[in-house]
């Protein structure tokens, strides 16, 4: 069976986006399973410096990273990553099933994205749009994308 793992900076902090998340969760259970894991976002002031952001962004980096299974296939949510239509994310994980992968780590970062270097150490930098959506709500487009992808592998209506 397929597990996916979403490793996400910060915690749902409302109500109707927990209901999406779990209902998508529950959705894709007869395909993968599904794993979230939430680490704590570093507090950053509005007048924070530079250096302050990439010093938060690393503390978040490294609690992400303990995370992360071995022999998984990374992917990055990233605004600088590529963009694909439902059917190319679904051949993502086709095509890696092709190649022995049954594991997928996906993280999603905090208010100011993710260290460099979780992004060089990904399989794939997948970006959902140059629109900017919180962290939270990435988490739900992220889950139902997932259960369209689980559909469409199938072969079953849902990607229409």
């Amino acid at each position: 069976m397929i597990k996916i793992y979403i490793n996400t900076v910060g915690k749902i902090k409302t109500k109707y986006l927990t209901q999406g998340i779990n209902d998508y969760v529950k959705r894709i259970s007869p395909y993968a399973k599904v794993t979230i894991n939430e680490v704590n976002d570093e507090h950053i002031p509005e007048t924070a410096s530079k250096a302050d952001i990439e010093n938060a962004i690393e503390l978040e980096a490294k609690r992400l990273e303990k995370l992360i299974p071995s022999d998984c296939y990374l992917i990055v949510c990233d605004l600088d990553g590529v963009q694909k239509n439902s059917e190319q994310f679904a051949d993502v994980f086709a095509k890696q099933a092709l190649y022995g992968k049954s594991k997928f780590c996906f993280l999603i970062g905090g208010s100011y994205g993710l260290a460099q270097r979780l992004k060089k150490q990904s399989d794939l930098r997948l970006c959902f749009g140059k629109m900017t959506f919180p962290h939270q709500l990435m988490r739900l487009f992220l889950v139902e994308q997932i259960y369209r992808c689980m559909k469409i592998n199938s072969g079953e209506p849902y990607h229409k």
